[in-house]
């Protein structure tokens, strides 16, 4: 293997990122009140059956990582291109709520097989060096996902129904995204980076758990990613309380993408003689900054551009933090396994914030009393990342 190989992975895995996350994650809420009114199924069964895959996957992450630390991506990424497709065809084909929740229950596992925190331990096994620049490039890619599958999913929605889109979606994780994964390096012996590149200690799973920061990113990211998939689904409906016309509210939160691409590019052409411990401060402080915007201006225009503009960049650079972080404070040689192990809370609070804050609008429609609460949790998750980087270390890990 030559050095560029391993550029070969980002390439691979750029494809089947958009896709994985625009068809497993973002096509859903195009199609979700399709579901419900030709199923006739509650909301909570539609919605509830979306929110499951994501807690199975949050089980599934640290098998997942521990197996790609062990024999590398190519078996599990396209066995979970395989899981993906079949659980797809399953949704599009599910007459059943036994059915249904069984197809998104695969399509969950085939999640924690196919999705960044799978892609970023591929990535980090196999880059001799800098394994950190592979994630941000990969990132600038998996940003792209739902620019191409919102408007993809709601054209297919409109011709061919919702089934037959994830007939659709489920046919190109089989016949597309599995060869693909497939194409990945085979071979199950771990790349070694020369002996004076080792600049961590090398972390077992069991000594990782065992060391308090451990514990305090892992509360960081799921308090950080609760407080973003609220917003994911509630900002809209949040700016019009604030008497903000429909029209402004979408024009303005279009601003997201765009930053969050920026912030990715940012830290890939500026952050790459800073440590990601000191990247992540600055992540993790501009959610907080942005939510006080809105919370005390937020009937203004340039007090939503400002937050929409902190939220887009804090959003973008977080995915590479969750990349780079664990790897500078547990070391590379089990990545998988303890990024893995990190993501699981996430992933649960990913399922329950939707939830969390339509029974905390239901109990007080107040924007200030939603917006109040979600900066509790992003100063908790910054106060957390700040323990987990700054902390005296616990464990004595095994060189």
């Amino acid at each position: 293997m030559n050095g560029k190989d391993p550029w070969k992975i980002v390439w691979l895995l750029a494809f089947t990122q958009v896709v994985s996350w625009g068809s497993l994650y973002y096509a859903f809420a195009i199609v979700a009140g399709d579901i419900e009114r030709e199923t006739g199924w509650r909301t909570e069964i539609v919605f509830g059956a979306f929110s499951w895959s994501l807690l199975i996957a949050g089980l599934a992450s640290t098998p997942a990582g521990m197996l790609i630390d062990r024999i590398g991506g190519r078996l599990v990424m396209a066995s979970g291109s395989v899981l993906a497709g079949l659980g797809m065809v399953g949704i599009g084909s599910a007459h059943s709520v036994a059915l249904y929740f069984l197809s998104w229950s695969a399509a969950g596992v085939g999640m924690a097989m196919v999705l960044y925190e799978a892609a970023f331990a591929t990535i980090n096994r196999e880059f001799l060096l800098s394994p950190r620049k592979g994630i941000s490039v990969l990132t600038l890619f998996g940003g792209l996902a739902s620019t191409v599958f919102w408007p993809l999913t709601l054209k297919l929605n409109s011709v061919l129904g919702w089934r037959d889109t994830f007939l659709v979606y489920g046919a190109i994780h089989l016949l597309l995204c599995t060869p693909v994964h497939a194409l990945l390096r085979s071979s199950g012996q771990r790349r070694h980076p020369p002996a004076a590149t080792h600049t961590s200690r090398n972390f077992t799973l069991r000594e990782a758990v065992r060391d308090a920061a451990f514990w305090k990113l892992a509360v960081a990211f799921a308090a950080n990613v609760f407080v973003f998939s609220v917003l994911s689904v509630h900002l809209i409906p949040l700016l019009q309380r604030f008497g903000h016309s429909a029209t402004m509210a979408v024009l303005v939160a279009t601003l997201i993408g765009p930053m969050q691409v920026a912030g990715r590019i940012g830290e890939l052409a500026f952050a790459r003689h800073v440590r990601p411990q000191t990247v992540g401060k600055l992540t993790f402080a501009m959610l907080p900054a942005g939510l006080l915007a809105l919370l005390f201006l937020g009937q203004h225009s340039y007090a939503v551009a400002a937050f929409c503009i902190l939220y887009g960049l804090s959003n973008g650079v977080l995915t590479i933090v969750r990349g780079t972080v664990p790897q500078s404070l547990f070391g590379r040689e089990n990545y998988g396994a303890i990024s893995g192990a990190l993501a699981a809370p996430s992933l649960a609070a990913k399922a329950a914030g939707p939830l969390a804050a339509a029974a905390i609008v239901q109990a007080d429609p107040s924007p200030s009393w939603l917006l109040s609460i979600l900066l509790g949790v992003s100063l908790v998750s910054l106060a957390s990342f700040l323990a987990a980087v700054t902390g005296k270390r616990s464990v004595h890990a095994s060189l």
